[in-house]
């Protein structure tokens, strides 16, 4: 019997869940808006919010899970890598909670969560498989042996998709997060209205920098023959960029599972949520005959679910740590 509490702060959602036995039994999220007013998150004021935001959210997912405090086996967090501020208020309050009770606390790494999220629910990849890992901060290719058996093969060398989305939205005079509108106006543009030069990287890694710069350039480019470009071909421009980074990404992850004659493909991680990103592995799976598996859509982003079922793994191989242990904003794989 195992009754787990997790906390999830690396960033800017105050996250906590309960995982009974390996399955999710409650899973709260409070996310902070007060970014939305600076184009992006601003990490001393994320750590503020989450001290405001931890207690409500803990009470709030126990009464979801029907459980007592005096009935949870063990706490576990998210270490790193994330946003040190943000860490530091999950991190301490873990180690205080867990103290009070006498329980045992399990630090969790973020990437790795996002991968064991798809643990969560049914249909899970049978080992091996490759997971497609993408966010604000990582975009990497991960071959998984097993639940903590897990290769990076192939990452970027500069950016991230999720930072190559968000700044696109910037560049576009979109509000904060702008990821998800791109994804919007997608639906309605051409995906082939505009090319955008694609980095050409060798074996599996990536690169976004120049690709953002491209877009930089051509929308400048742009404006000066039409001030009004962006307005008038939003959705064209929205659904050229989202096809590029979507086709960057595939191509690698095509090549990856080539390589290692892997057929269970899975993606994870915040842009995961990303409808073109699904619909193209989707396709893509149908033309290699994939097993396909995606997160739904509240265990792509930032979510203490994943970090509960990542502990409740660690928690029967009995992997705790003691009360010394300290937040990472970078944190090895």
């Amino acid at each position: 019997m195992s009754v787990i509490l997790a906390i999830e702060s690396s960033c800017d959602e105050t996250s906590v869940a309960i995982c009974n036995n390996g399955k999710i039994t409650a899973n709260v999220i409070a996310n902070q808006t007060i970014h939305q007013n600076y184009g992006g998150v601003i990490p001393e004021l994320a750590s503020r919010v989450h001290q405001q935001n931890i207690v409500p959210v803990i009470q709030q997912a126990l009464n979801d899970a029907k459980v007592n405090k005096k009935e949870l086996n063990a706490v576990a967090f998210t270490q790193g890598p994330g946003l040190l501020g943000s860490l530091l208020v999950g991190v301490s309050f873990a180690k205080s909670f867990a103290l009070a009770l006498d329980l045992p606390l399990i630090s969790v790494n973020h990437m790795h969560a996002h991968i064991l999220a798809h643990f969560i629910d049914d249909p899970m990849p049978q080992f091996p498989f490759i997971c497609l890992t993408v966010s604000g901060g990582h975009t990497q290719i991960v071959v998984i042996r097993s639940h903590f058996d897990m290769e990076i093969v192939g990452e970027t060398l500069d950016d991230a998709a999720g930072e190559a989305f968000d700044k696109t939205a910037k560049i576009l005079n979109l509000p904060y997060p702008g990821g998800p509108l791109i994804d919007k106006y997608a639906k309605e543009g051409n995906p082939l209205a505009y090319k955008f030069g694609e980095p050409q990287i060798k074996d599996l890694n990536y690169s976004f920098s120049g690709f953002k710069t491209s877009i930089l350039y051509f929308i400048r480019n742009q404006e000066k023959e039409n001030p009004n470009f962006v307005s008038e071909h939003l959705h064209d421009i929205c659904a050229s960029v989202q096809h590029s980074i979507v086709h960057i990404l595939l191509n690698k992850l095509k090549k990856a599972a080539k390589q290692y004659g892997i057929k269970e493909i899975a993606i994870a991680g915040g842009v995961s949520a990303n409808s073109g990103l699904r619909a193209g592995l989707t396709a893509l799976a149908e033309e290699l005959n994939w097993n396909v598996y995606i997160p739904a859509f509240e265990y792509c982003t930032d979510n203490a679910a994943m970090i509960a079922i990542a502990g409740y793994y660690k928690y029967l191989n009995k992997d705790f740590v003691e009360q010394d242990v300290a937040p990472l904003s970078r944190m090895e794989f």
